[in-house]
């Protein structure tokens, strides 16, 4: 190659890094799209909503929200996996995400590797909900039910693998119970049979059974955590019957895994001052979830944690599928 052309390459090439560079400092510059894996309404976009909202004021750049439900939250994480890596598209997930690799072993992306942790926004605890027609006020009354008439106990989810099919395996375990899990694919249904008492329990945060449990059609027996839940209602822990039942569900932005770490920084900072704006968490609270924040880094950890612990029963899941 001649000198000439040589040193037309390398500045080229100087150029488009410098290029590159500058786009990530002054990032964002441009629409934003936060993903949802679920349809308008639900807890995860009602969080995606807030936020978009509260970012776009702090940016100066309008964030958008797109729902792509189905199959389980794949469409939305493989939409977000198959983006370009430049922060302008991220995924709003929650705990059921770190779980689509072991329950679907052909995926054409992975959840973990594929994907970069952003920032954790908060928690929800899983409440053991049941209808008055059932006859227990209590969790150790639930417990002795289940007991003497084991599988005769059943509790409805939102599907297999789901976070709430999880939470309702998890109890079983920690209690020694054996409840018959009923896999449902329209959430309200969940409600309705509960209602009816075609179900006689459901593991799910809050926000699913808030208005039922504020006016007294479905009852909270125990909130899954070592201390008492009391706003937005009051729910003993289940440590307080003596049981060491303790299982949430996180929230979390996700991005593709080779965005770069100065855009993954700059969302993450922006994230977590949104979320700290008094406003915004107490709507966050309103949703019955606890809001969270830790490290850019910790964030994976804690994915790779929840994994780990929940191990056991997705391969107990994987093998019955």
């Amino acid at each position: 190659m001649k000198p000439v052309k040589l040193a037309a390459v390398v500045l080229a090439a100087a150029m488009a890094v410098g290029t590159g560079a500058a786009a990530q400092e002054h990032y964002p510059t441009r629409l934003i799209t936060v993903v949802v894996p679920l349809t308008a309404g639900t807890t995860i976009d009602i969080l995606a909503r807030l936020f978009a909202e509260s970012l776009s004021k702090r940016f100066g750049q309008q964030v958008i929200v797109a729902n792509r439900p189905g199959a389980g939250g794949l469409i939305a994480a493989q939409a977000v996996a198959t983006a370009p890596a430049d922060g302008y598209t991220v995924l709003l997930a929650n705990s059921g995400h770190a779980i689509l690799g072991t329950l679907n072993k052909n995926l054409p992306f992975d959840p973990i590797g594929d994907f970069a942790a952003v920032s954790l926004i908060g928690d929800a605890p899983t409440l053991v909900n049941v209808a008055p027609s059932l006859g227990v006020r209590t969790l150790t009354e639930f417990v002795e039910l289940a007991k003497a008439k084991p599988g005769a106990i059943n509790y409805g989810s939102a599907g297999v693998g789901t976070a709430t099919h999880l939470a309702g395996m998890y109890f079983a375990a920690q209690t020694g119970t054996d409840l018959v899990h009923v896999p449902y694919t329209v959430s309200s249904t969940i409600i309705a049979d509960l209602l009816g008492g075609r179900i006689h329990v459901t593991f799910a945060p809050a926000a699913f059974t808030l208005p039922l449990l504020q006016d007294g059609r479905l009852l909270a027996l125990a909130v899954a955590a070592n201390e008492p839940i009391r706003e937005p209602i009051a729910v003993p822990a289940a440590l307080a019957a003596h049981i060491d039942y303790q299982n949430a569900t996180w929230y979390g932005f996700l991005a593709p895994a080779k965005t770069p770490a100065a855009v993954l920084q700059t969302l993450h900072d922006a994230i977590v001052a949104v979320g700290a704006e008094p406003e915004l968490k107490e709507k966050i609270r309103a949703q019955g979830i606890t809001p969270r924040s830790i490290g850019l880094r910790d964030f994976d950890a804690h994915i790779r944690k929840d994994m780990d612990r929940l191990e056991p029963l997705l391969r107990t899941i994987a093998r019955s599928n």
